[in-house]
């Protein structure tokens, strides 16, 4: 008996030793050789073919039995493998590889809700934008309730996004923190960013930093691309579907030496032939063919020095309207076919400089500076619409860590647009302008610990259009307990109008525009809002539960009204005079109740009132009440098969009253979307096949008056005649059901 006891004894001293608990902590080793943790960084069990992820500090614990072989790895950096002997309680991997001085406040974000920022921001990784068949940043958006994307009309393709309840013209879109998609780029600007293209996405709801200028209104959405340090020689990803769309993108990123590396990215996409599956006479989509090509430097020097540069090359052509319609209008017009024609073309340059001015990197000082060229020629019918902009921006950063608690930045931006344009019919009426602005800006962080951050900035802006412009902003952050966190933000933004590309949809109409003389360009906003998040103590094993509240309202000073249901034969553009102003609600749910298994629910209620002449406060037209998400996603074991499901629930929308009378509804119906998709995976190739609106839910008669588009309209007192033309009112889907196939091959290092 004695002899057992003694067993059973030492049987129980060994269950430490079989099951302890490993902690690991990841590293970044600079080349001062200083080190700093990686958040969110991927840590790979071999043994037991399991993925975890390293916390906001870059640490990580894990239950081993035996010896096992951890994989550390994180987006542009090398990675390191440890081999960890039974008995080992803790190990450090370290690697290396960049950390760019101006873009720290993002690159650092894997996780899809950051739980130390100030800023409550939604991340889409690579991951993410992998769930869906994500052609272009513009598709990237369906497991997002934040983010709602739609047709600004039925003819050109162009996609239009709505972030707390607002037109996409009022977030201001970023590329690693320069301002892109301005003025006539805006309207096909995310369609001309392929998903593949990107490394993450992220989704900053509120006016966010002064840093980057004033014209972030309602947020910010800040692309990552793949970075030259990524161990990918080769990356070749080919698409089609049932709907005749098909791209291709390829990606090579080449390490020359220890100080430079370089990746270029070439797109080639587009719809390769015409349908009208609803019989209007109208092509469903048009056609088009997009090139796309870039080119991103990076030289890092051993004093930490970072010099990025690069370029970008656009050409994209579209041809939609009825079906007998080319590219030829004069043909069109004699041959009495509506056609629409949009050519763009567009070059960048960027080049930036990071400069560390310690050796701990504790204060550095950066320059960004861009240059783009863009052109948008096109007709619409018997409407002509060519527009050149040249525009050009630097912003200076001073950049200081005086200590853990306290940071300052500060610095100036200059920002030039010149914008050359003329709509009209048989001749075009001049509406050119330039814009020279300065601002100078400085921005305090204070950080208590993992407890308390608060984020206060100012920007003084003059503008030769606008004079001066004062925009303070803050933003707070408080985790009073490690379960809950509050947010709370507040500040001012201003943007000039571009009236044309801002809404593209108006040229798809037969109405005329009136545009005063005196239209003041300049919109002005305030916006304020908070957060609160729980995390709670369910789910699989090294992942997070979370609960989460978001409010925002969002208020005009100043804004350009564009009305089309004053006068059922114009489009009507003036100055606001009385109320704008949005109020938006949304709860966050995410659970993975099971090891590779994530639920992800999410609603968002939007109230958008504005005020309009001879009708006072109203509901904005066309903006959605509301939208539900559900995101579902399995993976094996290593990821071999991974099984994706969103279901969508899309709100009503007000239509304008021209619409309504003919369509005899006074808002859009509540309709649902289906989205699935099947990854497997094989050794450096991932096959995907996939199926969007699979209910096939569309909206019919998208067009009004698509028999007749040339026809003048005619009013009786008390309704509109079905025969005016009006392309600009989609609510809906206007393709049914679309099955996709694609491929992805990777050659890593």
């Amino acid at each position: 008996m004695k002899r057992i006891l003694t067993f059973i004894s030492l049987c129980l001293s060994l269950v430490p030793a079989l099951a302890q608990n490993f902690h690991g902590y990841v590293y970044y080793q600079k080349p001062n050789g200083g080190t700093e943790p990686l958040p969110f960084a991927q840590v790979y069990h071999m043994e037991r073919e399991k993925l975890i992820e390293t916390d906001e500090n870059g640490e990580f614990t894990l239950k081993l039995n035996g010896r096992a072989t951890l994989i550390a790895t994180y987006v542009g950096y090398t990675r390191d493998t440890v081999v960890v002997e039974p008995g080992t309680a803790e190990a450090k991997f370290y690697l290396s590889g960049e950390n760019d001085l101006s873009e720290s406040k993002v690159t650092a974000q894997q996780s899809t809700m950051p739980k130390l920022k100030s800023i409550k921001t939604e991340v889409i990784t690579a991951a993410g934008l992998c769930k869906m068949a994500c052609c272009a940043l513009a598709e990237s958006f369906e497991n997002s309730a934040s983010v709602t994307v739609g047709f600004s009309d039925a003819v050109t393709g162009a996609r239009q996004i709505k972030l707390l309840g607002l037109s996409g013209t009022y977030t201001q879109m970023l590329d690693e923190n320069r301002p892109v998609m301005r003025g006539i780029a805006s309207p096909f600007g995310m369609s001309f960013v392929p998903g593949q293209w990107l490394e993450s996405i992220q989704i900053a709801k509120g006016p966010s930093s002064v840093i980057n200028g004033l014209e972030a209104i309602t947020g910010q959405i800040n692309m990552e691309h793949r970075k030259p340090t990524d161990e990918t020689p080769l990356f070749v990803q080919l698409y089609g579907s049932s709907d005749a769309m098909f791209e291709a993108n390829v990606a090579s990123a080449i390490q020359f030496n220890e100080k430079w590396s370089m990746i270029n990215m070439a797109h080639v996409g587009g719809t390769a032939y015409k349908m009208d599956h609803n019989q209007d006479g109208f092509r469903d989509e048009p056609e088009d063919l997009q090139l796309n090509f870039t080119s991103r430097w990076l030289y890092y020097a051993p004093s930490g020095m970072q010099i990025r540069f690069g370029g970008r090359f656009l050409n994209d052509d579209r041809l939609g309207g009825q079906m007998d319609a080319t590219k030829d209008n004069t043909y069109n017009l004699q041959n009495g076919i509506w056609g629409s024609k949009i050519r763009n073309r567009g070059v960048n340059g960027y080049f930036k400089i990071g400069v560390p001015l310690a050796e701990d990197n504790h204060a550095n000082i950066a320059l960004v500076t861009d240059f783009n060229h863009h052109e948008f020629n096109s007709f619409f019918g018997l409407k002509n619409y060519d527009a050149t902009q040249n525009s050009a921006f630097a912003n200076l950063i001073y950049q200081n860590e005086i200590n853990e608690l306290h940071k300052v930045e500060f610095g100036a931006t200059w920002q030039y647009d010149d914008i050359r344009q003329g709509y009209g019919y048989d001749y075009l009426t001049d509406f050119s302008r330039k814009e020279h602005a300065i601002s100078g800006f400085g921005e305090y962080t204070f950080t208590w610990e993992e407890a308390l951050t608060f984020v206060g900035g100012v920007n003084l802006e003059y503008n030769t259009l606008h004079g001066w412009l004062f925009a303070p902003r803050a933003n707070v952050r408080w985790a009073p307990a490690d379960w809950i966190t509050l947010r709370a933000l507040g500040g001012r933004g201003y943007r000039t109008a571009n009236i044309f590309t801002d809404n593209l949809g108006i040229f798809s109409t037969n109405k005329t525009f009136v545009i005063p003389d005196n239209l003041d360009l300049l919109e002005d906003a305030w916006t304020w809002g908070g957060n609160l998040t729980f995390y709670l103590p369910f789910g699989a094993e090294d992942t997070e539960t979370y609960l989460s509240f978001d409010y925002f309202h969002n208020d005009f000073n100043k804004q350009v009204v564009v009305d089309p249901e004053r006068n059922p034969q114009t489009i009507d553009f003036y100055n606001l005079n009385g109320k704008s102003y949005t109020n938006t609600w949304q709860v966050d749910f995410s659970v993975n109740p099971l090891e590779r298994f994530n639920i992800t629910a999410t609603f968002r209620y939007t109230d958008a009132k504005v005020t309009l002449k001879d009708q006072g406060l109203v509901e904005r037209p066309m903006t959605s009440r509301y939208k539900g998400v559900l995101n579902m996603q399995y993976a094996t074991a290593m990821n071999k098969w991974t099984f994706d499901f969103t279901a969508q629930l899309n709100g009503p929308m007000r239509i304008p009253k021209y619409a309504a009378e003919i369509w005899s509804m006074e808002t859009s119906p509540v309709y649902p979307m289906l989205y699935a998709q099947i990854t497997r995976k094989f050794k450096g190739i991932d096959v995907y096949v996939g199926a969007e609106n699979i209910l096939g839910y569309r909206q019919h008669h998208a067009i009004i008056g698509a028999e007749a588009p040339f026809s003048h309209m005619h009013t009786t007192s008390s309704m509109y005649l079905p025969n005016m033309f009006d392309a600009s009112n989609v609510w809906g889907p206007l393709m049914g059901r679309k099955i996709y196939i694609g491929l992805r091959y990777t050659l890593w290092k």
